[in-house]
């Protein structure tokens, strides 16, 4: 603890983000580049240091907060990156990308604003990057056991980077072209740029994990021929199957998945195409939606241009502060929070006021009307009441040339086939069954992250991949030395 006044005397001041007018006309990540570093030493000073650290708690990871927190004020950088990486493989993901129940938990959240837990963690992997604290880490020596691991989203990245550095020949199998799952296609540039990930997955490479993009497990691949060419099969597809909007004008032109309209901006990134094929450039856009991928679809549809931008929620408006009788601290609390996506679509010139947030909270989709060609041209709704029960009288009508559903995913894809071919048990909610040691019903096939958990986290992408890594080190090898953070029927805290 360098600082033990540091929680009283420095105010949280979080990594800012460049001016509104100036980043809705790139792709470049929100943040100020440069303006984390200079700060976040007095920010680290404000952990306090406490006797039970509840941030450990709320991390699936486990992540070793207090420590680097107290190495990082100290500007002792190599070692708050060895302790860092000692619980998460790839802490510039989880820094960008994950909502930080840790710092629901922070001690310091009780009555006063969180430590910033995460910009302290991106601050750290984004050091260790540029001082080379993150070399790769080949085994020793090999095992002679080799693992297939489908699917190379979190999960899977870091399954396969644990089990190659316990020494087995690791292959990862994605059906994109590119590695990455949904960090690639489906996050996009502005939130997270794709340079991390590739400086990852070149990391995994020289390890000695290999990458077989293109490559559908189930439609390319017989699962069968993969059950009997490796020793071990992990299943970390994650949870594809994205939930329906079954209301009259779902089958109207211009209607279409926030996961069929992602990919192709994030294409246009990659320099694959030149326009999106789907893009909101001057159309009115309507999001179904309120979470992270509605908002992911705003800030998109803001860069293309569009004239504007609606997401619709339909939980009434959270308050500002924490509901202390439902939502006690440590637990993770629903309130009102303004992303970069939020800032960005209430700044539109078409708004109905400056102020105007973007998003209508309480609000049901009735249904969509089109023009005679077949194309969607408004999308009727109604408020609803704490039980989404419709309130009578608040009909309306909002323009939309483009409408985005953006309401989660209930399981795997099951369009590949894989799992009819292994022949694997589904939960009654339509993920793939597995025990306590994330084994499945067939000898050798593991699961984890969303294709057995269903939707959830990042930070829970990544411990599920750490603790089945060590799952399937212990079956090949009989003891496993591999942390495992998590237990199969683990649950996390509602984010």
């Amino acid at each position: 603890m360098a600082d033990p006044k540091g929680f009283m005397t420095t105010p949280r001041q979080e990594w800012p983000r460049r001016p509104v007018e100036e980043r809705v006309r790139d792709w470049d990540e929100v943040y100020v580049p440069g303006a984390l570093l200079p700060i976040i030493s007095r920010q680290a000073d404000r952990c306090m240091d406490c006797g039970i650290p509840f941030c450990h708690q709320a991390c699936p990871l486990g992540n070793l907060i207090p420590e680097w927190n107290d190495l990082v004020s100290r500007e002792d950088w190599r070692a708050a990156s060895d302790r860092l990486h000692a619980t998460n493989n790839f802490p510039e993901f989880t820094g960008r990308l994950c909502p930080a129940p840790c710092e629901a938990g922070c001690v310091l959240a009780i009555n006063q604003p969180a430590v910033t837990i995460k910009n302290v963690e991106c601050a750290i992997a984004d050091r260790a990057w540029e001082e080379g604290f993150t070399p790769a880490r080949p085994p020793d020596r090999l095992s002679g056991k080799t693992v297939a691991v489908v699917g190379s989203g979190p999960t899977g990245l870091a399954a396969a980077q644990q089990l190659t550095r316990a020494g087995h020949t690791v292959a990862v199998f994605e059906k994109d072209d590119r590695i990455g799952g949904l960090m690639r296609y489906g996050i996009p540039e502005f939130k997270m740029e794709k340079r991390h990930l590739e400086r990852r997955i070149e990391q995994m490479r020289a390890e000695g994990t290999r990458f077989r993009p293109s490559t559908g497990v189930g439609r390319d691949v017989p699962a069968a021929d993969l059950r009997a060419r490796y020793d071990a099969v992990v299943l970390a597809t994650g949870a594809t199957a994205w939930r329906e909007l079954p209301v009259p004008g779902r089958e109207l032109q211009g209607v279409h998945q926030a996961m069929e309209y992602l990919p192709l901006a994030n294409r246009v990134c990659e320099g694959d195409l030149a326009a999106s094929p789907l893009s909101a450039a001057g159309k009115h856009v309507v999001i179904v939606g309120g979470g992270d991928t509605g908002a992911d679809c705003l800030g998109t549809a803001v860069r293309e241009g569009a004239a504007s931008v609606t997401q619709l929620d339909i939980y009434a408006q959270p308050d500002a502060e924490r509901d202390e009788d439902t939502e006690p601290w440590p637990t993770y609390p629903k309130i009102y929070r303004l992303s970069a996506a939020h800032e960005e679509a209430r700044d539109l010139r078409t708004a109905p006021s400056a102020d105007a947030d973007a998003r209508l909270f309480a609000a049901s989709t009735l249904h969509l009307t089109g023009d005679g060609g077949g194309h969607v041209r408004s999308l009727h709704l109604m408020e609803v009441d704490a039980r989404r029960q419709p309130v009578p009288g608040t009909e309306r009508e909002l323009p939309a040339d483009l409408v985005l559903l953006a309401l989660g995913f209930h399981g795997p894809d099951r369009e590949d086939g894989l799992v009819e071919q292994l022949g694997l048990t589904l939960e009654p909610r339509g993920t793939i069954a597995r025990d306590d040691g994330f084994a499945t019903n067939v000898p050798g096939v593991f699961a984890a992250g969303d294709a057995a958990r269903g939707q959830s986290l990042i930070v829970w992408a990544i411990a599920e991949g750490r603790a089945v890594a060590a799952a399937v080190d212990r079956y090949l090898m009989g003891s496993s030395r591999l942390p495992a953070p998590v237990s199969a029927n683990d649950r996390p805290m509602r984010v």
